[in-house]
């Protein structure tokens, strides 16, 4: 299986059978992102970040986009940042189903990025349902949050510290709690 038959499928939202070519190609990724985040990683200089980031991601990155390592990616070819994105210290992304991040985004400390769950049936749970996360325009979520696979969070929305996002976020809104849930809207200017 290549690269883009994969990444059709799971924006289709097909079912990664455990052992399958899709599945043995993730595995195949994961080794690459291992490699590239190593170096990422062991990097200070942001010119040399961004462009191990783009080699991550196979997509070029505005020189506006900073991430400060470590960073953790185990596909990396499924992730999509806008022009001032900015990702602090310890962010691990699980992208295999896709993970796009709005201009002007913050994403906080250890914040993690799930796209994967699952299958229920234990006969088959090696099996996985992929599901994009969307983070829309000058989000920012807190430190140590969860976003679960599936979710959307609207442009200007806050996830508070800690919070783990199991349903979609509304546009200027505060979220937060396990699961999250609405705290307040934010008044538009």
């Amino acid at each position: 299986m290549e690269l883009a038959e994969y990444l059709e499928d799971v924006k289709a939202g097909k079912r990664i059978v455990a052992g399958s070519e899709a599945h043995q190609l993730m595995h195949r990724m994961a080794r690459e992102a291992m490699e590239l985040t190593k170096q990422l990683n062991a990097s200070c200089d942001q010119e040399e970040i961004r462009g191990l980031f783009s080699q991550l991601t196979g997509k070029p990155v505005d020189e506006t986009f900073a991430i400060f390592p470590p960073f953790s990616a185990d596909f990396g070819k499924n992730i999509t940042v806008g022009p001032g994105v900015f990702l602090n210290a310890g962010c691990r992304f699980q992208d295999q189903g896709g993970i796009t991040i709005g201009a002007g985004s913050l994403i906080g400390h250890n914040v993690v990025l799930a796209t994967l769950n699952h299958e229920m049936d234990p006969r088959h749970r090696g099996d996985m349902h992929p599901a994009p996360i969307h983070i829309g325009e000058r989000v920012w979520i807190g430190a140590n949050a969860t976003v679960c696979p599936g979710v959307t969070i609207g442009d200007g929305a806050v996830v508070a510290a800690g919070a783990v996002v199991t349903r979609d976020v509304p546009a200027n809104t505060v979220v937060g709690g396990v699961p999250a849930r609405r705290i307040r809207t934010i008044p538009e200017e």
